[in-house]
């Protein structure tokens, strides 16, 4: 992320750039995404309409990425960077790569945040314990969530396999195709949240026809405004401590790289609002 003089010293936000595509099961990339977006935020305005804000004046430090090439040592590592950064009071940002990403950095808040809950947005439920001979696999984030807190509200769903039925919440589960044509399930999302707040977000939650660079594709996505107004809502009335853009896998067409990075810009804009508002 562009950010001035790039001065960890002064920055209140830390982009952590994990470029990891190991499990991925159908197309391969994502491990170019943390690139891509990073270069497709030099593009960006960097006054923020809505909230009346710059937020790049709170400091943005660009991390170096975290490289390896197994799945345990990923997340070993990355969980102990985002550690070092939160003891620092630093607010991360963590991009993937594949979803298996957010493993290691969800273990690490809910070790440093009492009472974390978990806001989950994606097409996949990604609860398998296991699947394809890992239990590190991108299909099986969540499930390894839950052993770190079980406070968790996934949005956007719309595929799952019938063995993840059991580990899931039917009341704290928001699938696509009951919310795509309202906005009126969104307090009684932010309502299951607890005070305190990490989002993990899956571009896939997006509809392809605006997000098409991810590797599983899935119809029946959600909109840009509609995300936006679930992310505002949160920021309003919760603390967002944290989050994770995950699986660009990008293309000759730009556009989704610009959406993601406007994603991260947009949502950084909103949990410093308050700040500039009062």
């Amino acid at each position: 992320m562009p950010c001035g003089d790039n001065d960890y010293s002064r920055a209140s936000v830390v982009i952590l750039p994990v470029p990891f595509d190991r499990t991925s099961t159908w197309l391969k990339g994502s491990d170019k995404g943390p690139e891509a977006l990073i270069e497709a935020s030099r593009h960006l305005e960097f006054y923020d309409i809505e909230t009346d804000s710059k937020v790049l004046e709170k400091g943005v430090f660009t991390a170096d990425p975290v490289r390896t090439a197994s799945s345990s040592s990923m997340i070993k590592k990355t969980g102990a960077a985002v550690s070092r950064y939160l003891k620092e009071n630093k607010l991360v940002v963590t991009l993937g790569g594949e979803h298996s990403v957010s493993i290691g950095v969800i273990r690490s808040f809910a070790g440093h945040y009492k009472g974390l809950s978990i806001l989950h947005l994606d097409a996949h439920a990604d609860s398998r314990d296991s699947y394809e001979g890992s239990r590190y696999n991108h299909a099986c984030v969540m499930a390894r969530a839950r052993e770190s807190t079980g406070n968790i509200v996934s949005v956007g769903i719309r595929s799952m396999d019938s063995s993840e039925l059991p580990g899931i919440d039917g009341k704290r589960i928001f699938f696509a195709h009951k919310i795509h044509d309202s906005d009126k399930w969104i307090d009684s999302a932010v309502e299951l949240l607890t005070d305190t707040v990490y989002i993990t977000i899956d571009l896939d939650v997006f509809d392809p026809g605006i997000m098409p660079s991810t590797g599983t594709p899935e119809p029946g996505g959600l909109g840009w405004y509609q995300v936006l107004k679930l992310l505002r809502a949160v920021s309003i009335s919760k603390r967002i401590v944290g989050f994770d853009v995950v699986e660009l896998c990008p293309s000759e067409n730009k556009a989704p790289d610009f959406l993601a990075a406007k994603l991260v810009f947009t949502l950084l804009s909103y949990i410093y609002a308050g700040d500039y508002h009062g």
